[in-house]
């Protein structure tokens, strides 16, 4: 199985996780975790980053879901890094292109968000 997953801080409220690889019904529990961890710890600004991921399905759907409204208690945000044609139209399709901010790079993310860049 194809899957790896890392997380980074930021600064004090803002996190990014890195998915690579497939994020679906077997790996996807490890990402929720690691989601609810830093959200548990006060994160109020989350990125996920699907720039090395190939394919996610609806459990991944599903956990992101969950983290929006995690994050919202914390009055916080999560948004996407998603180039891949084939997964940006997953959120398109599902209508959750309204729900998150997907940006095409990391740089452009960092910058929506209000992270000074390096």
């Amino acid at each position: 199985m194809n899957f790896d997953i890392k997380t980074e801080q930021l600064g004090d409220d803002t996190y990014v996780i890195s998915l690579a690889g497939e994020v679906d019904l077997y790996t996807a529990p490890e990402f929720k975790q690691q989601l609810v961890e830093i959200i548990g710890q006060g994160a109020r600004e989350v990125i996920v980053d699907f720039s090395g991921t190939t394919f996610i399905d609806s459990t991944t759907l599903g956990v992101l879901v969950g983290g929006v409204k995690r994050l919202r208690t914390n009055e916080g945000q999560l948004s996407l890094i998603c180039s891949d044609r084939n997964i940006t139209k997953i959120f398109e399709i599902t209508g959750l292109d309204k729900v998150f901010t997907i940006y095409p790079t990391r740089d452009e993310a960092l910058a929506g968000i209000g992270v000074p860049q390096a």
